[in-house]
């Protein structure tokens, strides 16, 4: 939904694809076909496509972004990392443009988003420190359909948030670098 709102709000063009579409040399052709400037992927799909096409900004999401493909694809344009279970309304952070082969940070929340890294025992853990990545805000779900079990233990309560409010436990390991802006390490 995010990426045709906003392509809607600024006045652009939502190009929709066919099943047979959506991967390899097809995608390829319809990004040069249709001149598309602006895309959000999965970094699994950019393995497949040649790093020539007129993309001036790629958000990729999904899944971790290996170095190689941040090296290959960052030139020359804008890429940017987002992150976010589905359960915080799909994404949570964005990072800065990413540039070289390093890692992809996963950044800094979104507005009305709240991240915390904490320990076994829901504290805070220090700036470079490994813990669970704990999520908070408006785009938080109120749970799984069904499964109050399952609710209850990944939607806890939120002690740094208002009374009553709740936070999602993400299964995710990440910690926070010194300039503020978080790595994910993998799943807890």
């Amino acid at each position: 939904i995010s990426e045709i709102v906003t392509v809607l709000l600024a006045g652009g063009s939502l190009i929709l694809m066919t099943d047979d579409e959506r991967g390899g040399e097809a995608l390829g052709n319809v990004i040069r076909a249709q001149g598309v400037t602006h895309a959000t992927l999965p970094p699994v799909v950019l393995g497949d496509l040649p790093s020539d096409l007129p993309l001036q900004t790629l958000v990729v999401a999904g899944e971790a972004c290996a170095p190689a493909l941040i090296e290959r694809w960052s030139v020359g344009r804008r890429m940017i990392n987002a992150y976010g279970p589905t359960e915080t309304t799909v994404c949570a952070t964005m990072s800065e443009p990413l540039v070289g082969d390093g890692a992809a940070p996963i950044g800094r929340p979104i507005s009305n988003t709240c991240v915390y890294v904490l320990d076994g025992g829901l504290e805070p853990v220090p700036a470079g420190v490994a813990g669970e990545l704990y999520i908070s805000g408006a785009g938080l779900a109120r749970g799984y359909l069904h499964r109050a079990a399952l609710t209850a233990e990944r939607f806890v309560a939120d002690p740094f948030g208002a009374s009553g409010s709740r936070m999602y436990r993400s299964g995710d390991l990440a910690r926070w670098r010194p300039d503020g802006v978080l790595e994910f390490l993998g799943r807890a």
